[in-house]
């Protein structure tokens, strides 16, 4: 299965039982491991997941780290949890700096089983830096995180590659706050560097500077709402709902995709938790997602008459799941991507149905 699906997996779990994980040991059985196995870790091997580590650390004797992971012998990342009832903060992580001096552990990650935090030695060499270069919530996960995880899994390991991309996610981020700030309260500068393109020539004087500066502060909203007005043009056009009961074949032909068709991060998120529920009875790869202007649509074998179940996100008020029995498509309204669980039998008996050749 792969790691995508787990996680949405793990996603689930962690949906159904946070509340009631409030100790350490709690977040660490539930959580934490079946994270770990995900990333294709043996957790039973105490070779490889080393509990309670131990290591003496100047003053500091027979201090413990919640898991050492190893590959191939050599250490390769320290994990320190807290329950899941706990913010993080970085006074969780003083044994993860005291730790990351002392071994050979280039990764360090502070986690309470649903948000995880994942620290390098960027900054300087041998020593945590104190800002985390990934972090992502298990309850909240984005299209780009099983991407970067892919990197942690044991068998793609690469300490290389890991710190490689450590630097730019640590950039990325550094970048993201700086545009937050212009964009914002353009500086000076930025005002200066618009000023020279758009008035080359002109002397940057104070009238300029307040001519120009809420200007682009509008320019940079209004370009802001039409990347969201592009996500939601599909929506724009979305009449009233169908009827309950809707004869499959009846509605748009899913192979004609045109410009106007933006699959929308919930309709990715949608789809990855309807593949979890079908992974338990076929390869998770043969269900795949074709996204239509009416529909968002889940198949079995990317075959249009083997319909598993139909995301209808378009509308920005009411959002619908539609599930198969035979030919038949019936919608049901849901107010939350985790409402999708409440389908797993219907979208089993889809699966058995056409594995039966049904349908």
């Amino acid at each position: 299965m792969e790691l995508a699906t787990k996680l949405v997996e793990l996603e689930k779990r962690t949906s159904q039982h946070r509340e009631l994980l409030l100790t350490e040991e709690a977040a660490k059985t539930a959580l934490v491991m079946p994270f770990l196995q995900a990333l294709g870790y043996d957790v039973f091997n105490p070779a490889e997941v080393i509990p309670e580590f131990t290591a003496d650390v100047g003053v500091k004797k027979g201090e413990k780290v919640d898991y050492a992971l190893c590959i191939d012998g050599k250490l390769s990342m320290l994990v320190e949890c807290k329950p899941s009832s706990v913010d993080l903060d970085l006074k969780h992580a003083s044994q993860l700096f005291r730790y990351f001096a002392t071994t050979e552990a280039r990764v360090a990650v502070l986690t309470n089983g649903v948000a995880y935090q994942f620290y390098s030695d960027i900054d300087q060499p041998n020593k945590m830096d104190e800002k985390p270069f990934f972090v992502f919530s298990m309850d909240a996960l984005r299209r780009s995180d099983p991407v970067t995880l892919e990197r942690f899994r044991r068998h793609h390991f690469d300490i290389d590659a890991i710190l490689a991309e450590a630097g730019r996610l640590k950039l990325e981020s550094q970048m993201r706050i700086e545009l937050g700030k212009e964009f914002a309260a353009p500086s000076d500068e930025f005002l200066r560097m618009m000023a020279a393109r758009v008035q080359p020539g002109a002397r940057f004087t104070a009238a300029l500077k307040d001519q120009l500066s809420p200007v682009l502060i509008a320019c940079i909203a209004s370009l802001v709402r039409d990347q969201v007005n592009h996500r939601l043009a599909s929506a724009l056009n979305v009449a009233n709902p169908a009827p309950d009961n809707v004869p499959e074949g009846t509605s748009d032909d899913m192979s004609v995709m045109d410009d106007g068709i933006m699959t929308t991060d919930d309709e990715i998120s949608g789809f990855r938790i309807v593949q979890a529920i079908a992974a338990r009875h076929v390869d998770p790869k043969r269900v795949v997602i074709r996204d239509s202007k009416s529909y968002c649509a889940i198949l079995l074998d990317d075959n249009n008459r083997k319909s598993l179940a139909r995301l209808h996100f378009n509308s920005p008020t009411t959002r619908y799941i539609g599930v198969f029995t035979g030919k038949v498509e019936t919608r049901h309204p849901v107010s939350a991507l985790t409402d999708l669980y409440k389908f797993e039998d219907a979208i089993v008996a889809r699966v058995k149905e056409l594995e039966g050749g049904g349908g």
